[in-house]
């Protein structure tokens, strides 16, 4: 059983984030659940890589002392599967937008697409979705996006050390990917279209490792609740 010191002192906590939560919400009650638990009136708690609210997957959550080590978790590789749809793509290169063009696929075969996975590994230079939270001018990018507002985005290097379709059903392409910190699996999906000759946008996404923590390993948020005193 957890105690409040254990909190305080630092624990990581391995949670598979719901769909349509944000990693902030997620963060937020964790937070609130300890302080509750334990009638504690402040403690630190974080995260090492945030996924999107689309998203489902592994957050590494740290309390306490261990948020100082928030920097080295989010610097591990990470690993993904997902889906990504062809013959379409959106704003936002995700569902979070709807779909504003349609493509040709007839042409689209399933050698085209394996040999064009190969064409992503290794170091490239990777344009982040104008529909992201990093910040330029102070301003998160999403916020010019959300206002019709056009921004020069600088892209970045990034090391894709996995690609590979695990599954083609239809326009449905089943990925893995192993990638480095800083990775846009949306923009691997927009810049896959382009590189077929089409358009493509992501349209499932799981986190399934961060170094050497691992999905299965973690707790959904109920479960983790229900471990906590008030809930024995």
């Amino acid at each position: 059983m957890y105690t409040a010191e254990d909190f305080k002192n630092g624990q990581v906590l391995l949670i598979d984030k719901p769909l349509e939560w944000t990693s902030f919400q997620v963060v937020n009650k964790l937070r609130w659940a300890i302080r509750k638990a334990f009638s504690i009136k402040k403690i630190k708690v974080g995260h090492a890589g945030t996924l999107d609210p689309l998203a489902t997957g592994l957050l590494v959550i740290c309390t306490g002392k261990m948020t100082k080590q928030i920097n080295i978790f989010q610097g591990q590789d990470k690993e993904y599967t997902g889906t990504f749809t062809i013959g379409s793509t959106t704003p936002s290169f995700d569902l979070e937008t709807e779909i504003d063009k349609t493509y040709p696929t007839e042409h689209i075969t399933e050698e085209l697409i394996h040999t064009t996975t190969k064409k992503f590994l290794g170091i490239i230079n990777q344009f982040p979705p104008v529909f992201s939270a990093i910040k330029k001018d102070g301003k998160r990018l999403y916020e010019f996006a959300r206002a019709g507002e056009n921004v020069e985005i600088k892209s970045r290097q990034v090391e894709i050390k996995v690609f590979e379709i695990t599954e083609i059903d239809g326009l449905k392409l089943h990925f893995r990917v192993v990638c480095s910190k800083g990775t846009y699996i949306r923009s691997l999906a927009n810049d896959f279209g382009k590189a077929i000759d089409s358009g493509t946008h992501l349209s499932e996404l799981r986190r399934t490792r961060i170094g050497d923590f691992k999905v299965e390993n973690a707790l959904t948020i109920d479960e983790f609740i229900n471990e906590l005193p008030l809930h024995q």
